[in-house]
């Protein structure tokens, strides 16, 4: 599967392209901004982009109005098909946020049924009750999704919702040539939709990618051979910053242990979780690290343990926004890509993952663990690796047997001697390729 071997990078449109938050159904060509974009994105390594919702809808993108055309804020259709044709000639993958629980208030097929009440076709499209009242006063009661009531959920039970849903994703495939979808509250799906769904685009196009957004629980109850490829490792999203921010590895390391390690109850061991720092959804890590040196290490964490790194757009080159400010303030427009140390180091670490079989496939173990340090090996039968990460202010010696003499430090391109202890400077990370 290309995924496994990928690095992706996030892009929320509606904020990347300063689109107004309202959808005044104005037409305007903004999303054409992604096609100044695509050599910052291929030279920070990224060879996969998801794209967050896109489709007409209310505000944000996840209230859908309608799933075959794009929103007016950001363009028309032929725009975005013209961004994934570019995108695919660099060698660069596209993904779209797959909105499949719920729907706006201003879908076509729910305005059907707030008109026609019980008469409209498409009353079982969604969990309604004609004898209550909504919080809109519409006359009717229906389901929100969490409680909100913005956000109409569908019935993924009916047949006439899933062919349609499946007719817009085969249409996505012949228009926009699309390679996979990132299903939105995936944990919130039907399972039998979703098998359906894995059975249909696996029909569709060879190695489609599926990944799911899901936050707590056993991850295998989603991400299986007939249902998800992947999912969003939310518990080590959360375990990084804070070993991070407390100085304490073991929390980390604790977590990829139990979900990769080489013990036989490990829970995800050969499975390709999505790893990531930040996204859409969440403050931007840059605003949570209380350490800024500890950013190129943070990131040398998610390329170098199990997993398909995902890099948010900004986030590359360390810009800040905290949840609390709205998200606005997350899913900021830029007028031009930075690059600075960070963006360099990233981009070094995205080329040594993609290049590596050991990153992309290999077993994970501990080696060394301190509080300020950790040292875990990546390894397959042909290619072991070393991931090396001092969080302290002060050099570090490591003393471990390393099974040879000599490494390549990939991001430097030096020679390693393990020979007398491995010093590890203050606030570094190291790759090393192990001799064979």
């Amino acid at each position: 599967m290309w995924a496994y071997e990928s690095v992706f990078y996030q892009i929320y449109p509606l904020g990347f392209c300063g689109a107004p938050f309202e959808n005044d159904e104005v037409p305007a060509h903004r999303i054409t901004k992604i096609n100044d974009w695509i050599p910052h994105i291929k030279k920070l390594g990224a060879n996969a982009v998801y794209f967050s919702p896109l489709f007409e809808s209310d505000t944000h993108g996840y209230n859908t109005r309608d799933y075959t055309k794009i929103d007016t804020r950001l363009g028309v259709n032929e725009d975005f098909k013209e961004i994934c044709e570019n995108l695919h000639k660099e060698n660069i993958r596209v993904v779209l946020d797959g909105v499949f629980n719920h729907v706006g208030r201003g879908f076509w097929a729910f305005k059907d049924v707030l008109e026609k009440k019980w008469d409209s076709p498409y009353k079982d499209w969604f969990h309604i009750n004609f004898n209550g009242n909504s919080n809109y006063n519409d006359g009717l009661w229906y389901e929100g999704w969490e409680g909100n009531f913005d956000l109409v959920k569908l019935n993924l039970k009916n047949e006439d919702v899933v062919l349609h849903i499946f007719s817009a994703i085969k249409g996505w495939v012949e228009e926009f040539d699309i390679d996979g979808l990132r299903l939105d509250v995936a944990y919130c799906l039907d399972h039998d939709f979703l098998r359906r769904l894995r059975q249909f685009c696996d029909g569709l196009k060879p190695d489609f990618f599926l990944v799911g957004e899901t936050l707590h629980g056993d991850y295998n109850q989603w991400m299986n051979d007939a249902m998800l490829h992947s999912v969003t490792n939310y518990e080590c999203y959360k375990g990084l910053h804070s070993s991070f921010n407390s100085m304490n590895m073991f929390e980390i390391v604790h977590s990829l242990l139990r979900q990769f390690g080489p013990e036989n109850w490990t829970l995800y061991r050969e499975k390709h979780l999505l790893s990531f720092v930040d996204n859409h959804d969440v403050t931007r890590i840059a605003s949570i690290l209380g350490n800024e040196k500890h950013l190129p290490l943070i990131y040398g964490m998610i390329f170098g343990m199990p997993g398909i790194p995902c890099v948010y757009y900004g986030s590359e080159w360390g810009a800040k926004a905290r949840k609390e400010e709205g998200d606005p303030a997350l899913r900021q427009s830029y007028e031009e890509p930075l690059w600075n140390e960070l963006t360099d180091t990233i981009s070094k670490l995205a080329e040594i993952k993609k290049n590596s079989p050991a990153l992309n496939y290999g077993s994970f173990r501990s080696v060394v663990l301190t509080n300020k340090q950790c040292i875990f090996e990546r390894k397959t039968e042909n290619e072991r690796m070393m991931i090396a990460v001092n969080a302290d202010s002060e050099p570090y010696t490591a003393h471990f047997d390393a099974g040879c003499g000599m490494a390549l430090e990939m991001i430097s391109g030096k020679n390693h001697d393990f020979g007398g202890g491995s010093e590890l400077p203050p606030y570094s990370v190291a790759f090393w390729k192990m001799e064979k």
